[in-house]
């Protein structure tokens, strides 16, 4: 194993330099900086945590609040802690999964404990009762997802409400009057998540814009709850030629039920989607989508809890928006709130076309 001591020889300094810069403590020149993470790196040196954490008074690990629900699509989830993870250790830092549902109870958990540096939160909901907490910590915080009031926070997620027009708009496009939104389990609705709130809302906001009439049902996304859905957005709009899915584990179901009756996407009704790529291209057509960023929200959080704990402002200077804003490239006039939103984009395939005719208007 590499020592410290070792790496001092190979940079040509001493062992407190050295441990200057792991730790942070002294100001090092940049070119005797670089020197020593140089030695570093071609050494494989790997300092004890235990003793950094000793000798620094800080733990190197961020905690990740990752709350597990049988509502939400987990594999989405679980690629966003990947991303953080891997970006973590770019960055030196561990990551700590706290996976139950302890609300304010897992954020003092984690303050109190003293285990981590630094937390990110996912799952946000519009009126989150862990954000008063956050907000009175000293410790580092970033959201993955944007509460109803981003002040004082430092928040990343794709812009779920932008999202929410861009399909409207889309679909308008082709002609369709009678949208149908096939959205999330009633349970997310319930606890008022954000991006499931938020999408709707650009839904409605657009397609009032348009004329466009639109329905939304809350789905479980099992065969039986999809047949069920399906069957009441026909029997409550017959005229509905388009279909928006908001939940990754009812976009199968839905297709086989519409193949079994006999309707043709999109010759006779069109489907897009709010999921992952690999979810819209893998199914029997080919699903219009506008494509998660989990890897982009899982990275962006940790590059902006990384620059809070080194005082580093603005992160690696990939810009970021007012609240409610979306990202834009400019900075936030308040130091202390920070929203960074990811403009969507959507990808057209074969599942999205004309409304039939005599539908348009």
């Amino acid at each position: 194993m590499v020592t410290l001591a070792e790496v001092a020889r190979h940079a040509g300094v001493s062992a407190s330099t050295v441990s200057y810069v792991l730790s942070g403590k002294r100001t090092i020149s940049s070119r005797t900086r670089e020197r020593v993470e140089r030695s570093i790196r071609e050494l494989g040196y790997h300092p004890n945590a235990g003793a950094r954490a000793l000798a620094s008074s800080r733990s190197n690990i961020i905690a990740l609040m990752m709350p597990l629900r049988t509502e939400m699509y987990v594999p989405v989830m679980v690629e966003i802690a990947v991303a953080v993870a891997t970006t973590a250790r770019e960055h030196g830092y561990d990551v700590l999964l706290l996976t139950g549902q302890e609300g304010p109870q897992g954020v003092r958990r984690v303050v109190g404990s003293g285990l981590a540096d630094a937390m990110i939160l996912m799952d946000v909901e519009l009126d989150d009762e862990r954000l008063p907490l956050v907000r009175e910590s000293s410790r580092p915080a970033v959201l993955i997802g944007l509460p109803a009031d981003p002040e004082g926070l430092t928040c990343v997620d794709l812009d779920f409400a932008a999202t929410g027009r861009l399909v409207v708009e889309h679909l308008a496009e082709l002609g369709h009057r009678e949208i149908a939104v096939v959205g999330e389990a009633a349970a997310v609705y319930e606890r008022r998540t954000g991006f499931a709130e938020r999408t709707m809302d650009g839904v409605r906001e657009r397609a009032g814009q348009l004329g466009v009439r639109v329905l939304h049902r809350p789905c479980e996304g099992s065969y039986e709850s999809m047949a069920g859905t399906l069957a009441r957005i026909v029997d409550e709009r017959p005229g509905t030629t388009g279909l928006v899915v908001q939940n990754e584990a009812a976009i199968g179901p839905l297709l086989s039920l519409l193949r079994q009756q006999g309707r043709a996407v999109p010759e006779d009704i069109s489907v897009a989607a709010i999921c992952p790529e690999q979810v819209a291209t893998q199914q029997s057509v080919a699903l219009t989508s506008v494509a998660i960023p989990a890897h982009e929200m899982g990275r962006r959080a940790v590059e902006l809890v990384t620059a809070k704990m080194t005082g580093a402002g603005n992160g690696n200077g990939n810009g970021s928006g007012h609240a409610n804003g979306a990202g834009n490239g400019r900075a936030g006039t308040d130091d202390e709130t920070r929203v960074e939103l990811l403009a969507p984009r959507l990808t057209v395939r074969a599942s999205t076309g004309q409304a039939p005719t005599g539908t348009a208007r």
